[in-house]
């Protein structure tokens, strides 16, 4: 167990993607918690042609905007194999999808420093003189339109290249709910869009006792969001990524101790 750290006693449910919760569950355990893996969301590849040839078709000077892992994941799935052009720029909403970027070979050029979403993206410098740069936004079907509407404004010709989907998941939550007093200290979401899909899934029973819940979100979109849900203690991480979540709630254990 990490000494600086100690999350005993703490259930930690974790909403994440199946694919996507190993890590933070090994680094919650590693610090003496206890992972309560429940996704609220899966994802699916879209299997979309038209946006493997958007991809491929890239040229020397553009740029490609990758908004999560699951954009970078699931975008290269597209490619079977084919590598991106060389020469194109590539950038990262945050530290997570930036460190599977440079895991599939590809470190990016444009990655924020301090805010990890499309406003901290879109503060960046590479990102201000843009007139008449072609743009791809790689993504989940049905994301935000902030990157698209702002560099259209600044004057970049912007697509999307949409290669995944969410789907809520088939699940039985009568378990969970049983013992949820026993079991759950603290919720995350990394999401609106698993905040959304666990709310749903708990359903009339469990969205009270989900409200009353410590709930850790990773920006202050979500807190808003979050807030307007009729969250009770929200707290916010500094980033998406599993070291991240886990300092805040080491933090945020000794806060409430």
């Amino acid at each position: 167990m990490n000494v600086s750290c100690d999350l005993r006693g703490i259930g930690v449910l974790v909403t994440r993607p199946e694919h996507q919760a190993g890590g933070l569950c090994e680094r919650i355990e590693a610090s003496g918690g206890k992972a309560l893996p429940f996704p609220a969301i899966r994802i699916d590849s879209t299997e979309d042609a038209d946006a493997a040839r958007l991809l491929l078709g890239m040229e020397t000077g553009d740029t490609l905007i990758f908004v999560s892992p699951n954009a970078v994941t699931f975008g290269l799935q597209l490619l079977h194999g084919e590598r991106l052009p060389d020469g194109i720029r590539l950038a990262s909403v945050g530290k997570g999808t930036a460190r599977v970027l440079l895991q599939a070979g590809y470190p990016p050029d444009v990655v924020p420093s301090v805010r990890f979403d499309s406003e901290g993206l879109l503060a960046t410098p590479e990102l201000q003189q843009v007139v008449g740069k072609r743009i791809v936004i790689v993504r989940g079907v049905g994301g935000r339109a902030l990157l698209d509407e702002t560099l259209k404004q600044r004057g970049a010709e912007v697509s999307y290249a949409e290669v995944y989907r969410r789907q809520r998941p088939v699940v039985d939550v009568a378990p969970l709910l049983a013992d949820w007093s026993r079991w759950v200290q603290v919720v995350t979401a990394t999401s609106n869009d698993i905040l959304a899909s666990l709310t749903t899934l708990l359903g009339d029973a469990g969205r009270q006792r989900l409200r009353a819940t410590p709930l850790l979100v990773i920006s202050p979109r979500m807190v808003a969001e979050a807030q307007r849900m009729g969250f009770e203690q929200i707290v916010l991480a500094d980033g998406a990524d599993d070291e991240s979540i886990v300092r805040r709630l080491c933090e945020w254990q000794m806060e409430a101790h």
